[in-house]
């Protein structure tokens, strides 16, 4: 818990390097786990593959560079230049002045075509990552820019499974067995609505699309930039 930004986030990263996940991944049912899946609606194309410049590949450029968070709950830092899976990234969560340094590891790159029950394709993008050593919570998230092939409608949907993280400091402890479970679903709605108006903004000129700022002479960049 910290009361400014990190003062050193290259430094935290190369420790993050030796960390492990904090949860077993085929143990994420039964009492404390919560299963969500949030959607938001991006934007229409035409039908068929992807527009280029459209909601959809906007949607996909800033979903890659985590510019889809709120500021005011969350900013990551990462090594603006190192490979998607792979990519440690510390999230430094927020709540009224206190900040939460947590680490986390993208696992996965999703970029497939499939059917979906109605009988309709859609094509997605995303990446997913799983909580590290340290993290408040335990498990996985999944970012997912998804158009529907035969009606051309654009998504960005969130799929998360997670669990509250034994906490040593009793007073975090209490404080998020409090706030923490209403902090999570509000990030993931604040996600959506912000994805949503920089995807409406940039397509109408109103504003150059936002990219992560780095910080300092190395590649560590800070993210979202506003």
């Amino acid at each position: 818990m910290r009361f400014t930004a990190h003062p050193d986030p290259e430094g935290f990263l190369g420790e993050m390097a030796s960390y492990g996940i904090n949860y077993d991944p085929a143990q994420t049912e039964g009492r404390g786990w919560h299963h969500d899946r949030v959607r938001q609606l991006l934007g229409e194309e035409e039908p068929g593959e992807p527009v280029p410049g459209g909601p959809f590949e906007l949607a996909c450029r800033m979903v890659h560079d985590y510019e889809f968070a709120d500021p005011s709950i969350m900013r990551a830092y990462f090594h603006g230049d190192a490979p998607l899976v792979g990519r440690d990234m510390l999230l430094e969560g927020r709540f009224l002045v206190l900040r939460f340094p947590m680490g986390v590891r993208v696992d996965v790159e999703v970029d497939e075509v499939r059917e979906r029950a109605d009988r309709t394709r859609e094509r997605s993008w995303g990446w997913s990552y799983r909580t590290l050593e340290h993290h408040l919570e335990r498990g996985r998230l999944l970012y997912e820019v998804v158009k529907n092939l035969d009606t051309g409608r654009v998504e960005f949907v969130i799929t998360g499974v997670s669990s509250r993280a034994r906490i040593p400091n009793p007073v975090i402890a209490m404080g998020f067995g409090v706030f923490g479970r209403w902090t999570q679903t509000r990030f993931y709605r604040a996600a959506g609505k912000r994805l949503a108006r920089l995807v409406a903004e940039v397509s109408a000129g109103q504003r150059k699309r936002p990219e992560p700022r780095r910080i300092g002479p190395g590649d560590i960049v800070i993210a979202p930039t506003d």
